[in-house]
């Protein structure tokens, strides 16, 4: 007998884990605006509250538009299970939050999203968590920022705001050597671009506010489980290998397999410390994600001929974009980003910091908005915006310099951003 087989991407973007709701027959999922859902029995009430069966509590912990949603970026992510959550940087937090505690380490990438580097070097240090830096180009660092206390690595598959290609495979494989487990954050690539658990990750995370829902109008962030870390190995996690109080001594690990760090996120994290998704916000979000493929495809292309103009203008001193053929990160994107590179890269002004600002101000058709992802085309310089932060040093080794113009190109047509950006160039 053949095997049923998988559906292609496009389909899991539209259909996985929908169906026809089964009170009404609407074919869209609804918007489950509820707080809290009725038990059958004391029993069923029971048993939903000591993890003995699944199903619906209180929209905190569950509800059922965030349920399609999870199930369907997992899907498309290969993973085995996920959690949706208020933000991105609610996903990197009950992440964190599941594997370390008070003392340990995890080795982060140089190149990231300036809030997440303000995140790990100032608001974890409450948590007594400390990140461990390394130049996601040159390996080395990374085996030499790892220690006993070390947890977990950390990467972005395209980095913010440069648009620079990490090497995912190379990193999951001295994050094997050294027994934790890989975090990628693929807000940028989406998993249209690239699935990084593919290349060995095992924990993905996503900005959803960004290219999964891709039209700036909803807040929303997602963890996906790859399946693939074995938390019983050691003691080294304790919320998955040893018995859970909270649950009359419950070993997630060994109750839940391979998708049990994702239940730890949800009944461990997501429960007590509350940065749960509204089912509004997962609606958009899924709606956006049908149009997934379609959307990552144009930006992609877009961002490729616009970055093609740029690097021949006389106002441009260099573009980054790893889907032009010069660029230093071209091998890995034609390796780990064949379809295409992504919507968001930088270049640089010939008239440094001033240019960049005078840039920005004269665009008409670009926003200038602190986002990425939209289906518009957005600008911003991130030296004196999302990046101002950090020193002038943490800017330089970020990515956002005092020329940088970092650029999310959206869904029009070329020839129109093009003439855009000659105008607001020849302006400035």
């Amino acid at each position: 007998m053949s095997e049923t087989p998988v559906p292609g991407f496009s389909t899991l973007a539209v259909h996985a884990g929908a169906k026809p709701d089964p009170a009404t027959g609407a074919r869209a999922t609804p918007i489950y605006q509820t707080t809290s859902f009725v038990f059958d029995d004391v029993d069923h009430a029971a048993s939903l509250f000591g993890l003995q069966a699944f199903g619906n509590i209180y929209t905190r912990i569950t509800n059922p538009t965030t349920a399609v949603l999870e199930e369907r970026v997992a899907a498309l992510e290969g993973g085995t299970a996920a959690l949706g959550v208020a933000s991105g940087h609610a996903a990197e937090f009950l992440t964190f939050h599941a594997l370390l505690t008070p003392g340990d380490e995890f080795v982060a990438s140089t190149k990231l999203y300036g809030g997440s580097i303000n995140q790990f070097n100032h608001s974890y240090k409450n948590f007594g968590w400390t990140p461990k830096w390394a130049d996601p180009d040159d390996l080395s660092a990374f085996e030499a920022a790892i220690s006993p206390r070390t947890k977990a690595i950390f990467i972005e598959s395209i980095a913010n705001p440069g648009g620079v290609i990490v090497d995912i495979e190379a990193i999951a494989k001295i994050a094997k050597r050294a027994r934790v487990p890989l975090i990628v954050d693929n807000t940028l690539a989406s998993p249209y671009l690239l699935k990084p658990i593919d290349y060995g990750a095992d924990i993905v995370v996503h900005s959803a506010t960004k290219f999964l829902g891709g039209h700036g109008n909803s807040l929303g962030g997602v963890v996906v489980d790859g399946g693939t870390f074995d938390w019983l190995a050691d003691k080294r996690y304790p919320m998955l290998s040893e018995p859970r109080p909270e649950y009359n001594g419950m070993v997630l690990g060994e109750t839940f397999g391979n998708f049990a760090f994702a239940i730890a996120l949800r009944v461990l994290g997501l429960r007590d410390l509350g940065p749960a998704l509204s089912p509004f916000n997962a609606f958009m979000i899924l709606t956006g994600v049908e149009t997934l493929p379609l959307r990552m495809q144009k930006h992609s292309d877009n961002a490729l001929a616009i970055a093609e103009h740029l690097s021949n203008h006389p106002a441009v001193k260099w573009v980054s974009y790893p889907g032009l053929p010069g660029d230093r990160y071209h091998q890995l994107a034609k390796k780990y980003c064949p379809k295409g590179a992504g919507a968001v890269f930088t270049f640089g002004l010939t008239g440094g910091y001033d240019a960049g600002l005078a840039l920005v101000k004269n665009l008409k058709l670009f926003s200038h908005l602190a986002n990425v992802g939209d289906t518009r085309s957005l600008v911003i310089h991130p030296a004196s915006t999302t990046h101002k932060q950090l020193s002038d040093a943490q800017k330089v080794t970020a990515g956002a310099g005092p020329d940088v113009v970092r650029v999310s190109i959206g869904i029009e047509d070329a020839a129109d951003l093009i003439a855009d950006l000659d105008q607001a160039l020849a302006a400035s």
